[in-house]
């Protein structure tokens, strides 16, 4: 890869952590696509802890790696993550806590809510982020419908919505299967 390839700094999920295969198969074939892939633990997973860390702490923490990344980087920088990961990113971005600012944001299925509990959102502070956004959304997460994704891309005009049809909250459509390669081209041919 050449000094102004992109780069992605990607925030693992609640439950997992940066060494769980789904990020490692993510970044390895982000990889292959010409994308450089920096994964962290948040503290709480660097410490063996199951419960996350409260949301200040997680914010700090990636506008930590953020800076040790964009201190070593001469490309475009993205920031993004799988689920709680890009959550967490958002709101870094929203409050300006990256500097510099990212090319733009990068969501592996973003929960928009607490399954089953539509009332619960997480995306008042999105209309606060002006770079550009990519939702990339399983039509089978239980974190928020089809129609409530497309309602949402809808009121934030720098984003964009890729539907996996059949995906889960993992953007696949059955156990044990890989993300698919084409969608991982969209995100390599989002970020030029």
């Amino acid at each position: 890869m050449s000094d102004q390839s992109p780069v992605l700094l990607l925030a693992h999920g609640a439950g997992a952590g940066s060494s769980h295969p789904w990020m490692r198969h993510v970044a390895s074939e982000l990889e292959a696509r010409g994308v450089r892939v920096v994964t962290f633990d948040f503290p709480y997973m660097a410490e063996g802890r199951k419960i996350p860390d409260k949301g200040l702490v997680l914010e700090a923490a990636f506008a930590e790696q953020w800076a040790k990344v964009a201190a070593t980087t001469t490309g475009p920088i993205y920031a993004g993550g799988k689920s709680m990961g890009g959550h967490i990113a958002s709101q870094v971005a929203a409050k300006g806590g990256f500097s510099p600012v990212p090319a733009g944001l990068v969501f592996f299925g973003y929960p928009l809510h607490p399954p089953g509990k539509p009332e619960m959102r997480r995306d008042r502070h999105l209309p606060d982020i002006s770079i550009p956004m990519l939702f990339m959304h399983g039509t089978k997460d239980p974190f928020a419908s089809r129609e409530e994704m497309r309602e949402l891309i809808d009121e934030l005009p720098t984003s964009t919505l890729t539907l996996v049809e059949g995906g889960d909250h993992s953007l696949v459509a059955g156990r044990g299967k890989p993300i698919s390669g084409e969608l991982l081209d969209l995100v390599r041919r989002w970020m030029k």
